[in-house]
């Protein structure tokens, strides 16, 4: 099930898609659903990637593919959808003056959650293994999925594609597995820890860039452990 940020933010990329076959820029969908930061957009695309419903293509800056739209869109998203007027910021029923409120990410302030801060993660060339605990984030419940979580600096534009700037802080999930297109913490040889995209090539463990200026590395999986999974992201302007 999506969200009401997660639906209206999927229809207005398909929508986007199918009039001009370029997907919009994250400042536009920032400005369709009347979001404060562009922080918020990152985390409802890697909500929509993980349950399957939009694709980030590798290599390539704002290339989205929508996969699949949910099995049952409310009745007022279709009307508006087959009326060509689609947009977000005046869904079901008239303006946002007239509709009741929805809630928005920053209301949950009040029950974020405290995360540990791990020190600085290379996007880009591998930097010193994962530090010790630095301090604590609060971090809103809806960007956590079930289990442990850490938070990491970025360093490095190894990321770029993915919507991962240097300088942003990531979410991650505590754990030692995950699957083909993950974007995952990894440390290589126990020594170095790195931010990449995990692909499986047989045997081999490749570690991919979204980011042509850098080579996809290739290991084979003794030399590989897995720390977490990137579940989201939070950058300060």
């Amino acid at each position: 099930m999506l969200t009401r940020k997660q639906l209206e933010l999927l229809l207005f990329i398909n929508e986007r898609l199918k009039e001009s076959g370029i997907p919009p820029s994250f400042d536009e969908m920032k400005d369709a659903l009347d979001l404060r930061s562009k922080s918020g957009i990152h985390r409802l695309i890697t909500a929509l990637e993980e349950r399957g419903f939009i694709r980030r293509l590798p290599n390539r800056a704002r290339a989205l593919e929508v996969i699949r739209l949910p099995d049952a869109v409310n009745p007022s998203f279709a009307a508006m959808r087959q009326r060509g007027g689609f947009r977000p910021s005046v869904i079901e029923g008239g303006t946002r003056k007239s509709a009741e409120p929805s809630p928005r990410h920053e209301e949950a302030a009040n029950d974020s959650v405290a995360i540990p801060v791990m020190g600085r993660i290379a996007a880009g060339v591998p930097i010193s293994a994962i530090q010790t605990h630095s301090h604590t984030i609060p971090v809103p419940p809806e960007m956590l999925a079930a289990g442990e979580h850490f938070a990491l600096e970025v360093r490095g534009d190894s990321m770029i594609d993915a919507g991962i700037l240097d300088g942003d802080t990531i979410i991650l999930k505590k754990q030692d597995t995950a699957n083909t297109g993950d974007i995952i913490v990894a440390l290589i040889d126990d020594e170095e820890a790195t931010l990449k995209r995990l692909r499986r090539k047989g045997a081999s463990i490749a570690l991919e860039a979204a980011n042509p200026a850098y080579e996809t590395r290739i290991f084979g999986p003794d030399r590989i452990r897995i720390q977490g999974r990137l579940t989201g992201l939070m950058r300060k302007y």
